[in-house]
C-alpha cells in the first residue's frame, strides 16, 4: 500500500504534504524523531489527514495535487477542521 499525508506541526501551525510506502504512524514517528531534515525544525508534528492508494502512481499524482493551488487550499480546510 502508498499512502499521502498530511502532517501540522504544533509549533508553528505549518503544514507537510508526503508520500509513503510505510505505515503513516511510522513515518510520524521518524518525522517526529528528526530523521528527516525537512521536518526536523517544526516538530512535533501530528497527522492530521491521510489517503492509501494500491497504485504507486496515483499516490504520486494526489501528493503533487496538494502541492498546487487548488490542493492547498484543500489542506487548509483539512488543517482548520481538524
Amino acid at each position: 500500500m502508498y499512502y499521502v499525508y498530511l502532517l501540522v506541526s504544533e509549533k508553528n501551525n505549518k503544514s507537510y504534504v508526503g508520500f509513503t510506502h510505510k505505515s503513516v504512524d511510522e513515518r510520524l514517528i521518524e518525522h517526529n524523531s528528526g530523521t528527516n531534515s525537512f521536518t526536523k525544525a517544526l516538530r512535533p508534528w501530528k497527522l492530521v489527514y491521510y489517503e492509501q492508494f494500491t497504485c504507486k502512481d496515483c499516490a504520486i499524482a494526489r501528493e503533487k495535487f496538494f502541492k498546487t493551488g487548488v490542493g492547498k487550499k484543500l489542506r487548509k480546510i483539512l488543517v482548520d477542521n481538524f
